[in-house]
């Protein structure tokens, strides 16, 4: 029995980043002796075993062969007489199908290392085009590791792959998965833009993919269309290390200008109302988890209104602050906040730009958390009459903020 270490551990570790996660490949055992030599069985697909006091994944070398469609679709033999050459064979790229052994030596069948040094993403044989999930997994790559590019015979395969409806098989909570881990990354717009050369956003996201070629508002750069716009802003939400509600609310936000009349264009009236109806669909259609989804609903339909705060009248203030249930909800509040500034700083040239609405917004917030409607409920003796007389005190407050009256919050 042998011991290496293979994977995105090896990867790192060639590339001088911190290794976060280790795995094994176990060559030459049966699970019977993984058993015996106290490790515990997690896999039920694969022979996965956790080590006795690490608690580290070791896996017992396997191929695996196509049987059908989809993520699950393969017969997987994992004999004690598999090679370690044959379990690196069935990786996805080069630069994750190298070893490392006990003594240091480095297993590099399928020149992991040149591709690292040439920074290219390239598929390690045909047996990639069996799994569609090793699509998305290569664009997160590309957004983990900007300055690699793809191999034009593996984007030449990413496009058969989608032809052939392959990408159509995966489960939606696989989808959701793999977008959610490249949001997350340094560079998540490189994730759509693979995506998006393959075919595989048309299949995936056709509402994102239809914001390509959408001019935006006039006052924006001629040369960038709503889908460079987004992604610009994706980026932005990268580099001010937003969390993952905020990076995918921005992702959706413009959803509606897809399907704006052509009439309509550039100025895309009403495009807020059908962003989160499309919004709605997706985080419907891929399951997306409550905090992603509620966010992107509620940027979706007041980030016209934030961009628009200096306009804004007092009550509109208010309206704005009650429909987004700031008051009862100021963190999320904050995140919607976070989603403006990277959408207003999306653009190019825009980004020393003012953009005081986030500011204004919050000083306004907090005036009109300073109306105490308890006390005002109490000292109401005509009940019917509470709401109108809190409405107005709130109203009052935020008058008295943009006066600039020296008792202003």
């Amino acid at each position: 029995m042998k011991i290496f270490t293979v994977g995105g551990a090896v990867r790192d570790a060639l590339l001088g980043l911190p290794v976060q996660d280790r795995d094994y490949v176990v060559v030459g055992a049966s699970p019977h002796e993984m058993l015996a030599r106290g490790f515990r069985q997690v896999g039920k697909d694969f022979p996965v075993f956790l080590h006795p006091q690490s608690h580290e994944e070791y896996a017992l070398a396997r191929t695996e062969r196509k049987a059908g469609h989809g993520y699950h679709g393969f017969a997987v033999d994992a004999a004690p007489t598999v090679t370690l050459a044959e379990d690196l064979a069935r990786r996805d790229l080069t630069i994750n199908a190298m070893a490392r052994a006990a003594d240091g030596e480095l297993i590099d069948p399928y020149h992991g290392i040149d591709d690292l040094q040439a920074r290219v993403l390239r598929h390690v044989g045909p047996a990639f085009s069996e799994d569609p999930v090793r699509i998305l997994r290569l664009a997160r790559f590309a957004a983990r590791f900007a300055d690699f590019r793809v191999a034009p015979e593996t984007l030449l395969l990413m496009q058969e792959m989608v032809a052939a409806g392959e990408i159509d098989h995966l489960v939606s909570e696989r989808v959701w998965q793999e977008l959610a881990r490249g949001l997350m990354e340094a560079r998540p717009s490189r994730m759509f833009e693979v995506l998006r050369q393959c075919g595989a956003l048309a299949r995936l996201l056709p509402e994102l993919d239809a914001l390509f070629g959408v001019p935006q508002r006039a006052e924006c750069h001629p040369e960038v269309d709503t889908g460079a716009h987004v992604l610009l802003v994706v980026d932005q939400s990268a580099q001010r290390l937003c969390s993952l509600p905020v990076r995918w609310a921005v992702l959706l936000h413009d959803l509606g200008k897809g399907v704006t009349p052509a009439a309509d264009l550039p100025r895309h009236p009403g495009h807020e109302a059908r962003s989160v109806k499309l919004a709605g669909e997706v985080c419907a259609r891929l399951r997306v988890p409550a905090a992603c989804r509620e966010l992107a609903l509620l940027v979706a339909r007041h980030h016209g209104d934030v961009h628009r705060a200096r306009e804004l009248t007092p009550g509109e203030i208010v309206r704005l602050l009650e429909g987004s249930d700031a008051l009862r909800r100021p963190e999320r509040f904050e995140r919607l906040l976070e989603a403006c500034i990277c959408d207003f700083h999306g653009r190019l040239g825009w980004l020393d730009v003012p953009y005081p609405a986030p500011a204004l917004l919050r000083r306004a917030l907090a005036a009109v958390r300073s109306v105490d409607a308890a006390a005002m409920a109490e000292g109401c003796s005509q009940p019917a009459l509470i709401a109108a007389r809190v409405a107005a005190a709130r109203v009052a407050a935020v008058e008295e903020l943009l006066s600039g009256h020296p008792g202003a919050v």
